[in-house]
């Protein structure tokens, strides 16, 4: 500070620096603030209201940019809008400020896969399974972008893996048998199709598939 000006100047200007300041620690959401932003997102969310829910979290956001949660979060919401690119903007400052995060990692994939970005998506699994190389919905995942890529025999490599520890869970069975489609093995997928839909009588993936077989 300019220690030539009057000391009305100066006191002035501390005043005044003083007064921003306590506007900025105002203008910060309280705990309980966070808390019914929160309620009020998951409330919204609950009624597919997905631009009210991510609208309710703008004061928390505003506040903390960097934070985790909020972060992910609207990465979250935002995946459900279909704001694909925000969704994966927050997903990424998610995985910046808690890099060892396999949750925020396993949602950045859904952004990616959802704009089929499949190299992508396969990269950001893995990392994952360097981790943790059981993680169902990582392997899912992996088997998934690895079939869209016609990584046919990969793909089936790890979903038999799977189900060894997971022999009746229905995702891991679907998938088999539209691996087993693609390898034009008609006669295993169906076996697979019809198994799902004795553990699942309403899952339409393996109905429509048994229809057309």
């Amino acid at each position: 500070m300019n220690t030539n000006r009057p000391l009305s100047m100066r006191l002035a200007v501390c005043l005044l620096l003083s007064l921003s300041c306590l506007a900025a620690r105002a203008a910060a959401p309280t705990d309980a603030d966070i808390r019914d932003a929160y309620h009020k997102s998951y409330r919204y969310e609950k009624a597919q209201n997905y631009a009210d829910a991510i609208k309710a979290l703008a004061p928390v956001i505003s506040a903390y940019p960097q934070a985790y949660t909020v972060n992910l979060r609207l990465g979250w919401l935002s995946y459900l809008a279909g704001s694909y690119a925000t969704a994966r903007g927050h997903y990424e400052t998610a995985i910046k400020t808690a890099p060892d995060s396999l949750e925020a990692k396993l949602g950045h994939t859904l952004p990616l896969m959802a704009q089929e970005k499949w190299d992508e998506a396969e990269a950001v699994v893995r990392q994952v399974l360097r981790v943790d190389p059981a993680n169902y919905t990582a392997n899912l995942r992996l088997a998934y972008v690895a079939r869209l890529q016609k990584k046919f025999s990969a793909a089936e490599t790890v979903l038999n893996g799977m189900l060894v520890l997971y022999p009746t869970d229905i995702s891991l069975l679907t998938e088999l048998g539209l691996i087993k489609l693609a390898l034009d093995n008609k006669a295993e997928a169906k076996r697979l199709f019809n198994d799902v839909v004795t553990l699942d009588p309403e899952n339409v993936v393996a109905k429509a598939q048994l229809s057309k077989l």
